[in-house]
């Protein structure tokens, strides 16, 4: 019997890769994870970039918190079994007016996981519908293989290396998964999704939570995950340990060097070993 999805729900990621919307949290809980995280950009003069865009549970202890929730991790549960990493954490955000967009991809193509037994919690701190760059998604497409990607590193890109599907996508098939604050979406790894500019006058924050079951690996090097549920009879992940408030200096040192292991993975072959490094590097590459 599952947990939280119905079965509909399950049938519906198994076949068409997504599930949405799901509630997991109030508005009101969702509006205190974003006022405290933007009570930080304020006191840090910006908004989050770079590394901190990164691993962010690792520093934030509502985060950390979210990624352990009970209703989530049910979720997760109800399609790879009880035993489940975080593998990462990462912050889209799109703000007023903000030119910024993701191209058409599968978040598999760089991340150097063994299986696409690869799932993300897509939580809403705002509001995300189409008018603010919502994510969209093309419904059955993880059924494929892994599609070739050709690395654009677009200025205005919100991935890493600017990555889109080298083969034509049949938008009209696209799906606005839109979000209230407090809702999540559930998608496939090899899902082909994306999502455009926010041509509205409303911040867009999402919060991306990436999970895995215990047994896949990471293949392209030395790598960290947290145990949120059950138990790793593979240990083939490093724990990460579990912090007690916000920016401990401790987990602050710790971020940074796990940051930097995961962005050489993300970033190989490219001569950028830092989210931090300029793209500028990217596109003159």
């Amino acid at each position: 019997m599952s947990k939280l999805l119905t079965p509909e729900q399950i049938e519906n990621f198994k076949t068409q890769g997504y599930v949405t919307p799901i509630r997991i949290m109030s508005a009101e809980q969702a509006l205190a994870i974003r006022q405290r995280l933007e009570e930080y950009e304020r006191e840090s003069g910006g908004p989050l970039k770079g590394a901190l865009r990164h691993k962010t549970h690792l520093l934030f202890k509502d985060l950390n918190d979210l990624v352990r929730q009970e209703k989530i991790l049910d979720a997760i549960e109800d399609l790879y079994g009880e035993n489940i990493l975080c593998w990462t954490t990462n912050f889209f955000i799109k703000e007023a007016k903000d030119p910024k967009f993701v191209s058409w991809h599968q978040d598999s193509t760089y991340w150097g996981l063994s299986q696409p037994d690869v799932v993300t919690a897509w939580v809403a701190l705002s509001e995300s519908d189409e008018s603010n760059g919502a994510m969209k998604v093309i419904p059955g497409t993880h059924l494929a293989d892994q599609i070739p990607h050709r690395d654009t590193y677009s200025e205005n890109n919100l991935l890493t290396r600017g990555q889109e599907v080298a083969v034509e996508v049949d938008q009209s098939q696209a799906v606005s998964c839109n979000l209230q604050p407090g809702e999540m979406s559930l998608h496939h790894v090899r899902l082909i999704h994306g999502s455009e500019a926010n041509t509205s006058p409303r911040r867009r924050i999402g919060f991306a939570i990436r999970y895995i079951p215990t047994y896949v690996r990471q293949v392209e090097g030395a790598d960290s995950a947290t145990l949120v549920r059950g138990v790793d009879t593979f240990n083939t992940f490093e724990h990460e340990p579990q912090p007690k408030g916000d920016f401990d200096p401790e987990f602050v040192a710790l971020h940074a060097a796990i940051a930097e292991r995961s962005a050489a993975i993300l970033y190989k072959g490219t001569g950028v070993k830092s989210y931090n490094e300029s793209t500028d590097k990217l596109r003159s590459a």
